[in-house]
């Protein structure tokens, strides 16, 4: 390297050399002392913040020379990268990647058979040799040296991760979250990641821990699962989790950790105030400290909100109501002109109802008074789609929660809330079922005290994806006025989906339609055999149901719903199965064993606030660039970009699963329902499905497990004290 040891390196350039002796290594700090060799004879001091090293260990470091009044010139490191012995696996999935541009699988194939374990020095320092191999003449050897100069930070990091099974993408996405630290925090405590970056779960930041020699029973280790246990409770639905739960959990996946040592864990990470705890009945609640403080402000806002005092019309609503009646050329059941009349003399409402009561045209006919009182209405929805029907119907500006609240994705907050409330008179947020803790969190602290809340939704539809069962509790707790919406529409009272949807809520057997009726929107095809359902749903989506509706086979407006992941008539199979079938495009993106091609059907799995797409969006993939390795998608005339290390946000739509269907509505639903899909038939997903569907429905399946799933009223509980919180709050302050 030509390095002079008289305090001359360069602080801006990383040096490589060997730990030669550990002088001093602090095990809380990290601080360490030691002799660095940079080549044979010439070694120095170097300081700085470590995990455990070694004699023999080779860095890259960076960083600048400092005089220690005791010990003299030292080198500060700023930076380090470990220099990992990579293996030729490790070197060809990098090369094969696609970041190293001019090299394909097929050329990395290639170089790996050429130079073997020796591909990264000759890239690295003899890159001329690489015209030794087949394909590679002047102009690509220009464009690989290129490319290879450029990702000199990140390739030992992608390297190293993908002899561990990471992908490209997720080693990209930890070099963005951590950049020059990455190493360091790999080293030290990977566990980091699974709690930093989306995509990174326990087992893949367990699996790196133990190879890099981290203990079995490592406190760090038992934290790190104990936190993501919590966060996986948190993804089915849960508040928080059960103390007892998660000890039984955590001897059964660790398998060699003791009781006491769960216990220690537990205990530091309630004194590093990484979780809360709170006892209820016999057991001990556990929770993330977000959805703790989430919780308790959420009992505070909804009970200090709904005793403030408010304005009431000084006309007669009775009266405005019969206008609106007039004006839209319908007559209101007693239910529906309680719904209305309530909105003006209640400070904050619910309107439940099932599919045909009503509860749009009820909006609209809130709006339509607000308006002529000239009072200030905002409306809301928890996702685009929800918030476009509602704007349609009132014909009235609706905005997505996210929007209203003005969410910045770069700073990822709103800029409502507390100093900056809401501006308005009364506030509406439609299809409430699907709002969760999180954001009725955010939501009520931008609320001021004199707006109205109306909260609109089916209660009987599935709990929201997210944390909590707010709109269940809230009416439970019986702390907010209630009004229940049982009659249906008279437009609606010939729909079997909407008629069968009632009897389904009240556990009664569906309605078919005669053997002869071909308009029905409603059909059950009885088979027993899942093969035979498998065949018969590909058929549906192929020919029948495009032919009925008089619509392309790829249109979104036809979907297939599926309780299970798994199986034959599982959401992944049918995806699968489906893509072969109706789309005929074969050029694609291959992700892993999954490719997307173009006009592929396609969802959105995690919210994503700067592209303002949300879980369980659907779009089409309109174009592919398999040179940059990114598509755009249509969501809805929303145009999305999505590059190379976002692309594990989408999935293929063809097939979802209930809870993903939620808040959307289709032309066309397609349900497999089999006595397989057992612990999944409950009577809210059942119904969930049923009520997606607006011009047809269609269940294929056994007789017997549509009876289980319609008979079955008790949906697995989720855990969380709103209701509880809330009728106490309510006792205390009487």
């Amino acid at each position: 390297m030509g390095v002079k040891i008289d305090g001359r390196l360069n602080s801006m350039d990383y040096i490589e050399g060997t730990i030669e002796r550990v002088v001093f290594y602090s095990p809380d700090t990290g601080y360490t002392v030691c002799r660095f060799s940079i080549t044979e004879g010439q070694s120095l001091t170097i300081v700085g913040s470590f995990p455990p090293l070694s004699p023999g260990e080779i860095l890259r470091i960076k960083g600048k020379w400092e005089l220690n009044p005791r010990f003299g010139k030292q080198f500060k490191v700023e930076n380090f990268i470990p220099i990992l012995p990579s293996s030729v696996k490790g070197i060809e999935k990098f090369l094969s990647s696609g970041l190293v541009k001019g090299i394909g699988p097929a050329l990395a194939r290639r170089i790996i058979k050429r130079f073997g374990d020796q591909t990264m020095d000759i890239l690295s320092k003899s890159p001329g040799k690489m015209k030794e191999v087949e394909g590679v003449g002047p102009v690509k050897l220009k464009e690989i040296k290129k490319s290879w100069a450029e990702h000199e930070d990140i390739r030992e990091l992608i390297i190293f991760l993908q002899e561990h099974n990471i992908s490209t993408n997720l080693a990209t996405k930890i070099y963005q979250q951590y950049g020059e630290k990455s190493f360091y925090i790999l080293k030290t405590n990977p566990y980091q990641a699974c709690h930093d970056i989306w995509g990174i779960g326990f087992k893949t930041a367990d699996q790196i821990a133990l190879k890099l020699g981290m203990s079995p029973s490592s406190p760090e280790r038992i934290k790190a699962y104990i936190r993501y246990l919590l966060e996986k409770d948190n993804e089915k639905g849960h508040v928080f989790s059960l103390q007892g739960d998660l000890e039984e959990n955590c001897k059964k996946d660790l398998e060699i950790v003791e009781e006491k040592e769960i216990r220690l864990a537990l205990e530091t990470l309630k004194k590093q105030k990484l979780i809360i705890a709170e006892d209820i009945e016999s057991n001990t609640a556990i929770y993330l400290p977000f959805f703790y403080d989430a919780q308790e402000e959420v009992v505070r806002s909804i009970h200090k909100l709904s005793s403030f005092p408010f304005l009431t019309p000084s006309f007669d609503v009775d009266k405005a109501i019969l206008d609106v009646e007039e004006d839209l050329n319908l007559r209101f059941s007693p239910a529906q002109k309680q719904a209305i009349k309530e909105s003006f003399f209640k400070k904050m409402l619910v309107i439940t109802g099932g599919p045909g009561t009503g509860k749009t045209t009820i909006i609209k006919a809130i709006v339509d008074i607000f308006h002529k009182w000239e009072r200030k209405v905002l409306l809301a929805a928890p996702t685009g789609r929800a918030a476009k029907r509602l704007s349609e119907a009132t014909k009235k500006e609706a905005k997505t929660i996210h929007r209203t609240l003005e969410y910045t994705p770069k700073l990822g907050t709103f800029r409502r809330g507390e100093n900056h409330p809401l501006v308005g008179d009364a506030l509406i947020i439609d299809e409430f079922s699907m709002v969760d803790l999180p954001l009725m969190y955010n939501l009520l602290k931008a609320v001021p005290q004199w707006m109205r809340l109306i909260f609109v939704g089916d209660k009987d539809q599935l709990p929201s994806v997210g944390p909590g069962n707010l709109l269940r509790d809230i009416i439970e707790s019986q702390r907010v006025e209630i009004v229940r919406l049982d009659e249906i529409f008279r437009q609606e009272k010939d729909s079997l989906i909407v008629h069968n949807a009632h009897r389904v809520n009240q556990g009664k057997s569906l309605v078919y339609p005669k053997k002869e009726d071909k308009s029905s929107d409603f059909y059950f095809i009885h088979h027993e055999d899942e093969q035979t359902v498998f065949k018969t749903i590909i058929n549906l989506c192929s020919f029948n149901i495009p032919k009925k509706l008089n619509i392309p086979p790829l249109s979104p407006k036809i979907q297939v719903i599926s309780p299970m992941y798994r199986g034959t008539v599982g959401v992944d199979n049918l995806n699968s199965e489906l893509q072969k079938k109706l789309n005929p495009y074969r050029e694609g993106l291959k992700l892993g064993n999954r490719e997307i091609r173009l006009c592929d059907k396609v969802m959105q799995i995690r919210n994503n606030y700067e592209k303002e797409i949300f879980n369980g969006d659907i779009g089409t993939v309109v174009d592919i660039d398999k040179r940059a390795f990114r598509l755009i998608v249509d969501f809805d005339g929303r145009v999305v970009v999505y590059k190379r290390e976002e692309l594990n946000e989408i999935v293929l739509a063809y097939a979802i699963s209930v809870h993903k269907s939620q808040g959307s509505e289709y032309q066309a639903v397609v349900m497999p329902l089999l006595t397989q899909h057992f612990i999944m038939l409950q009577r809210n997903l059942f119904y969930t499905a049923l009520t997606r569907a607006r011009k047809l429905s269609v269940i294929v399946g056994s007789y017997k497990a549509l009876y289980i799933a319609i008979k079955n009223d008790k949906p697995i509980k989720r855990n969380c004290l709103i209701r509880e919180k809330l009728i106490r709050i309510n006792v205390t302050s009487q």
